[in-house]
């Protein structure tokens, strides 16, 4: 709190009169990012896109977040936890329903036969735990180094989708 109140030019004390708490803060920013997490791909879900390129488009669109707000994606990522209820438990369904819609991609691939048969939840959790990271990138080296955040979020995409890739 210390930190914020140098960064903003004021006392420590004076944050209270606007936040409640170091939570009002952690939940302002994790449930922003949720939201801002679902406006980038809950159009491409709903879309009557071919299953790979919603796949492709809904991965490099939750790159396209995490690189638009690095340090807020590492609290989203990371701090979650520390929430208290009931605000924990809300947000513990928002992941899940989340999780839920990069999965829908991944059935509707599967049934189609343009995915191989896999297991829906392993590979949604492991595209979400490979893109996750990013974040690190941006942060320390301004969007990893000589990639664009949407080079990156090509890349990322490309690799882990064309393992799913029915040949």
């Amino acid at each position: 709190m210390r930190d914020l109140a140098d960064a903003l030019g004021i006392e420590a004390a004076s944050l209270y009169n606007h936040i409640s708490s170091k939570e009002e803060i952690l939940q302002e920013i994790c449930f922003r990012m949720a939201d801002e997490f679902f406006s980038a791909i809950e159009p491409i879900v709903e879309s009557a896109r071919e299953s790979r390129e919603k796949l492709r488009a809904a991965t490099e669109a939750h790159l396209a977040v995490i690189a638009a707000n690095a340090d807020a994606s590492a609290v989203f990522l990371h701090e979650w936890r520390h929430m208290g209820e009931p605000f924990l438990s809300d947000f513990k369904l928002m992941r899940r329903r989340y999780e839920q819609m990069f999965r829908k991609i991944i059935e509707e691939g599967i049934a189609k036969k343009v995915f191989r048969e896999v297991d829906p939840v392993l590979v949604t959790r492991t595209l979400l735990s490979a893109t996750n990271w990013t974040y690190e990138s941006h942060k320390s080296h301004g969007a990893a180094g000589k990639l664009s955040a949407s080079e990156i979020g090509e890349l990322v995409a490309t690799i882990l989708i064309e393992g799913i890739i029915t040949r």
